[in-house]
């Protein structure tokens, strides 16, 4: 049965995969591979788990032409992107790109596409200057920054959407990202050079990113003001102790009492679907109960042992080095 469509299919409808081995049937490999590519989700993931599909099995199921010279065009877009050396053509329609190393002193790049020739600039990658600085890139800064000078750039067809979804600019490879303002998550990956980032202030993120105590949360539809901030960083540190004892207070009778009854519940349930007799699931049942409450005070200590320093280390540390910045 086809973990996907959930349909049985004989085994040769199945094709195996070099990456991993997951099996789903050709059929939903296609289509899950059509999709993929023409929403440039490239490079393409199986569908059962994060690890990146091989290019000679997107090429073996892709069964159209184009898609593979998309698939192609895709993943040498995402390799040139992620080269700090690649600058791209800025004529119109022209996606050439110039990979260039050492041009700091001599900045003039030219464009070798067939009938482009375009020279542009190595620095600021807008067209060649030779008697006047370097012009400031093109940003869009905040949702709410004027977008007029959207006019005057080749995305000026987004303008229609420009009051209802706030467009951003990819701190990687500066391309432009649309997201509704809706408040919805914050955590971004662009998806031409893969880069993730945090949508309120435009940095790319890390693990610990929204653990900030600066007001860069996972939801929102903006960063705090400097005054919400402060306040919220005077509370935490002015009410750890109390709440950390409160938590510390009610999870200790919690796991204390809880983990003996969730274990002996669980026993139970499973000794009456075994063939144990009415003597042995009182006996396993039992010995289970007393195991746990042996075991759930080491259990408890150890989790508000390791628990509580650690929100302490996070309040006192974390906080109060953001509060002093």
């Amino acid at each position: 049965e086809c973990p996907l469509c959930l349909l049985p299919q004989p085994p040769e409808a199945f094709p195996s995969l070099a990456s991993c081995n997951h099996l789903s049937c050709r059929t939903c490999l296609e289509q899950y591979l059509h999709l993929a590519v023409s929403e440039s989700r490239v490079p393409v993931t199986c569908p059962h788990c994060p690890t990146i599909l091989q290019p000679t099995d997107v090429h073996h199921l892709l069964a159209e032409p184009s898609l593979r010279d998309k698939y192609e065009e895709f993943l040498l877009r995402r390799l040139l992107v992620a080269d700090p050396g690649t600058r791209w053509c800025p004529a119109p329609d022209c996606s050439y790109a110039v990979i260039a190393y050492g041009c700091a002193e001599c900045p003039r790049l030219t464009c070798e596409r067939e009938g482009c020739g375009t020279e542009f600039c190595y620095h600021c990658r807008q067209p060649w200057h030779p008697d006047g600085p370097c012009a400031p890139v093109p940003s869009l800064g905040s949702p709410t920054e004027p977008l007029a000078h959207l006019e005057e750039s080749a995305h000026g067809e987004l303008l229609g959407w420009a009051e209802a979804e706030a467009i951003k600019v990819c701190p990687r490879c500066s391309a432009f990202i649309m997201k509704i303002n809706d408040g919805s998550c914050n955590r971004m990956n662009c998806p031409v050079c893969g880069c993730l980032f945090c949508w309120l202030c435009l940095q790319e993120i890390s693990d610990v990113h929204f653990l900030s105590p600066s007001g860069c949360t996972f939801w929102g539809k903006r960063p705090w003001s400097r005054t919400r901030k402060t306040l919220w960083q005077l509370g935490m540190v002015l009410g750890a102790p109390m709440v950390i004892s409160l938590v510390a207070g009610i999870a200790v009778p919690v796991i204390t009492i809880g983990i003996p009854i969730y274990m002996g519940r669980k026993v139970l349930g499973q000794s009456r679907r075994s063939s144990l007799s009415g003597c042995q699931q009182c006996l396993s049942v039992t010995s289970s109960v007393l195991l746990s409450v042996v075991m759930s005070p080491i259990i408890t200590a150890v989790t508000v042992g390791i628990g509580v320093p650690l929100m302490l280390t996070y309040v006192y540390g974390v906080v109060v080095l953001s509060l002093c910045r």
